[in-house]
């Protein structure tokens, strides 16, 4: 029976006879390890900030909107209304919650200054749906849609133009012929650059006030939050029923989801992930043809002690078996150094990340990357371990 333990000490003891050259043989191994745990994790954290800044605007989101025909007056019984917004409340059970808004271009004097603002009417619920932080003050409560108060809630960016240092809680702006008092600043949880009804400089008012600057409860987007992202298919059809049911036969409506973003975005994250693994599976491929470059120099060079081995009773596959533990000890020990450099990299990183966004180590990335780092070492370490079994002593010893 062939000694595993006698093989793997000559084994050893052949690497640390010739460290330098160990070590740089690995190098390559070390590389393509460590490169597939961080692409992994890169591609799990990007894929991670993307969805979750998708998923914050609303994955849950369905808006309407009418389709407007250029250049031609639409009919008012075309328009939505908060009858609608009430029907689909009630009429589609998936729904959590519905909020409606309207706006106009405006402008707001405060302080002697005149500014252009988007002026936005909403219904309650909309915090709720567009996920509004406040960041001073309140936001608005059931009296204040109730009665119609002139209150106000603001942009922290046109808080800062119009009062400056100052805390814009209790002042009051002009719009038109009404003052409002502000009651709160706020902001976007997740910003959307522009592609939600909140503008840089935008000024919220309950959805009643409304109907004073246009005199029709007119909704131009009507929200409906589903309760969950598997329940956004069934609403998006159910609310394009109800609105095809309540409304003529040739009114338009654009009702819109963001499963589609999410799954573009999912598809992205996955194309560049399985281009980036290939890459790092290409630097192990080259680490490999090293270590088998390597190896075959290693035969010659001791094709002399392989034929001491052998005269003294070493069988064939002792002389295979030895030569394959160290192509394994090489692409091993360099698997786990560049595993271990891979996750220090990252942890490290976390430090500087916010803290809203944490860094996810894939347990099946390291075990992928130890595995292939090993497999790539032994296979391509089995041709020079093959040739060095079958060396003859006799020609072995002759051999200078």
């Amino acid at each position: 029976m062939m000694d595993l333990h006698e093989t793997f000490s000559v084994a050893l003891d052949a690497l640390r006879s010739n460290k330098l050259r160990a070590v740089l043989t690995s190098l390559g191994v070390i590389i393509g390890s460590a490169s597939i745990v961080l692409v992994v994790t890169v591609a799990l954290t990007s894929k991670k900030f993307v969805l979750q800044q998708i998923e914050s605007v609303g994955s849950n989101l369905v808006w309407v909107e009418m389709i407007k025909t250029p250049d031609k007056a639409q009919p008012l019984s075309h328009e939505l209304t908060l009858d609608d917004m009430e029907a689909i409340r009630i009429s589609v059970p998936q729904v959590a919650q519905v909020a409606g808004v309207r706006d106009l271009p405006m402008s707001v004097v405060a302080k002697g200054v005149e500014r252009s603002v988007n002026l936005i009417g909403v219904t309650q619920g909309y915090q709720e749906i567009r996920r509004l932080l406040i960041l001073r003050g309140r936001y608005f409560d059931s009296t204040d849609m109730e009665r119609r108060d002139k209150v106000c809630l603001i942009t922290r960016q046109l808080a800062a133009r119009l009062f400056g240092q100052e805390n814009p809680l209790g002042r009051t702006v002009r719009m038109g012929e009404l003052t409002f008092s502000v009651i709160g600043v706020f902001v976007e949880r997740v910003e959307t650059f522009g592609l939600s009804d909140i503008q840089a400089e935008s000024v919220i008012i309950p959805f009643g006030l409304m109907k004073y600057y246009t005199g029709a409860e007119v909704i131009r987007v009507l929200d409906a939050q589903a309760s969950s992202a598997e329940d956004v298919p069934s609403v998006q059809r159910q609310v394009e029923r109800i609105l095809r049911s309540r409304h003529p036969p040739d009114a338009e409506y654009d009702v819109q989801t963001l499963t589609a973003i999410l799954d573009a975005a999912r598809k992205i994250s996955l194309a560049l992930t399985i281009v980036l693994i290939v890459i790092a599976f290409i630097a192990l491929l080259i680490s490999g043809i090293g270590i088998m470059n390597i190896m075959l120099v290693t035969v010659r060079e001791r094709t002399r002690e392989i034929g001491i081995r052998k005269a003294i009773g070493a069988a064939r596959r002792e002389i295979m078996y030895q030569f394959l533990i160290e192509a394994f000890l090489i692409s091993g020990g360099g698997a786990v150094i560049g595993i271990l450099i891979g996750l220090a990299i990252p942890v490290t990183a976390q430090f500087f990340l916010p803290s809203s966004l944490r860094v996810p180590i894939s347990g099946m990335s390291v075990i992928v990357a130890f595995v292939v780092s090993c497999s790539t070492g032994l296979f391509f370490g089995y041709l020079p371990a093959d040739q060095a079994a079958r060396l003859q002593p006799i020609e072995s010893l002759r051999y200078e």
